[in-house]
């Protein structure tokens, strides 16, 4: 599991690494993880390999929020005064999620044959 977690540091790195060298205005994390699924996509059993540590990882995803929750609460007077944009960020990003998601299910349900309804009875 130890080589599992050390590849996805790797990925990670890597994307931060090539984000910093080309001056991408996207997070090193992001291009990171866009490199680690083309790889699975060709290696199916690097996922394979990967799927324990990723296991583990998520089991504790939970303390992954903690220095997010700490960075809201050393910011907590600046949240209280601009407390109205970020509502509505959120509320406006959760609608256009939610419209979004809805449209690539239709588009997705047009695009790809019906199923079978197949479920044990």
């Amino acid at each position: 599991m130890l080589h599992a977690i050390g590849a996805l540091l790797m990925f990670q790195l890597a994307g931060e690494v090539i984000t910093q060298l080309l001056g991408l205005p996207v997070p090193g994390p992001v291009v990171g993880m866009a490199l680690l699924f083309a790889a699975m996509a060709v290696l199916p059993a690097f996922a394979d390999r990967l799927r324990d540590a990723a296991g583990a990882l998520l089991q504790h995803l939970s303390l992954l929020f903690v220095p997010a929750g700490v960075g809201v609460m050393l910011h907590a007077r600046r949240v209280a005064d601009e407390w109205v944009p970020i509502v509505a960020a959120l509320a406006l990003g959760t609608v256009i999620t939610l419209a979004v998601t809805a449209l690539a299910i239709k588009l997705c349900a047009r695009l790809l044959p019906p199923q079978d309804g197949g479920g044990a009875a």
